[in-house]
């Protein structure tokens, strides 16, 4: 009899976070990260559910080392790779393209075309490949299964999905819109649903991604049809440390008035823009933080956070138009799920599209999925704890026990 639990690794450029769940009831056996791989030092922090914390600190050379050091911390919770009850390991892989519209067991050639698109994501899909190669060779008896995040996003109409270039340079070097965080998206579209009483497929949901990376998409009856992100994840809102939306012209204006190389203006956009480059700081905790100490420091923490509930009001009315009827907006994610001002300001100025939050319930803290909107509200607004790794154990799961297959 196949065994119920999952084992999820994201790898990282300098890290490898895990989980182990157990999918016939979806507990957490163990949880835990690998950080500064590469460094002179590295830490490895893992949690067995019911025991105490452990932490390592020692040089992590390379992916191998540290999925070695991950196998040998569950080894010694009885939970290691040659444990019966281990089903699959589920892996998470940022970009797909066009052809990864769902989770795929991995091959020699799921391999290849994951590796075919590093250059569209050079950051994040060599990580990705190392910690698949590592885990393919540390258990190859287990079926490896890859959850990618532009999966959810594939749905998208073509109208969507193209940028308005030509279309043979665009289709030479597959430039168009993919989106990223699907796997949050599809998990939290779907809890939102739930929290409604209604199947994803009675339901439109605006679903904001609000962590230190920043995603917005629209969901109509569970299909992605927009969402914020596009070619890389630094289009669309404004985030802990990428500008989002900009005039493409400024690249061209920063070369040749500044003087900057494009690898220069690349750093620029992606980690010294966002908050970080309007106020200094890329936590919204320390923005707010800022903004209710008063004096000058707080007038630019007050410029960043304007900037940013500015967008992120700009693409909720977006894809109200996209969806043209809404039933939930959901907020998810570490900003989304903590920072109450940004939920309200966000909502804010937008009761003529039915939206509106009651003050004591968007103030309150919970654990579970909730609503913070009056009962009176046209359209709900919804506080829903994403969980990604579930959602990769899940889909790994269906796909690996023939579930997946009878749910299309």
């Amino acid at each position: 009899m196949r065994g119920t639990r999952v084992l999820v690794l994201n790898s990282g450029s300098s890290s490898v976070k895990y989980q182990l769940l157990d999918m016939a009831d979806g507990s957490r056996q163990a949880a835990g990260l690998v950080e500064r791989i590469g460094e002179r030092t590295s830490y490895l922090r893992h949690a067995p559910a019911g025991g105490p914390r452990r932490e390592r600190e020692e040089p992590v050379a390379d992916h191998e080392t540290a999925l070695k050091a991950v196998a040998e911390e569950l080894d010694r919770d009885g939970l290691g790779l040659d444990a019966p009850e281990l089903a699959a390991i589920g892996h998470r892989v940022v970009h797909g393209g066009r052809r990864f519209t769902r989770p795929t067991v991995i091959d020699d050639a799921v391999l290849a075309e994951i590796e075919r698109l590093v250059p569209v994501a050079p950051l994040h899909n060599p990580a990705n490949l190392a910690g698949i190669r590592t885990a393919r060779a540390l258990a190859p008896h287990l079926p490896q299964v890859a959850v990618f995040d532009t999966a959810f996003h594939t749905t998208m109409p073509e109208h969507a999905a193209r940028y308005a270039i030509d279309t043979a340079v665009a289709d030479e070097h597959r430039v168009r819109r993919y989106g990223f965080h699907g796997t949050s998206h599809a998990y939290v579209s779907r809890k939102a649903a739930e929290l409604l009483g209604r199947r994803p497929s009675e339901v439109n949901v605006i679903v904001l991604h609000l962590g230190n990376g920043a995603s917005a998409s629209a969901v109509e009856r569970g299909r992605c049809v927009d969402t914020s992100m596009g070619l890389t994840p630094l289009e669309g809102l404004v985030m802990g440390t990428r500008s989002g939306d900009v005039d493409p012209a400024v690249i061209f204006h920063l070369a040749r008035v500044a003087g900057m190389s494009v690898d220069e203006i690349d750093v620029l956009l992606n980690k010294r823009s966002g908050l970080l480059g309007l106020c200094g700081d890329n936590d919204m905790r320390e923005v707010l933080r800022r903004m209710g100490a008063g004096g000058p420091d707080a007038e630019r923490a007050r410029l960043a956070f304007d900037v940013y509930v500015h967008r992120l009001k700009k693409y909720i009315g977006a894809y109200v138009a996209v969806l043209g009827r809404v039933d939930v907006v959901a907020f998810t994610a570490g900003v989304g799920e903590n920072a109450a001002p940004v939920r309200e300001a966000a909502v804010a100025g937008l009761e003529g599209l039915g939206l509106a939050v009651d003050p004591e319930l968007n103030a309150a803290r919970g654990d579970g999925p909730r609503l913070i909107s009056p009962a009176s509200a046209r359209v709900a607004v919804a506080v829903v704890p994403t969980d990604e790794e579930l959602e990769i154990a899940t889909q790994t799961y269906a796909l690996v026990t023939g579930e997946a297959a009878r749910e299309t």
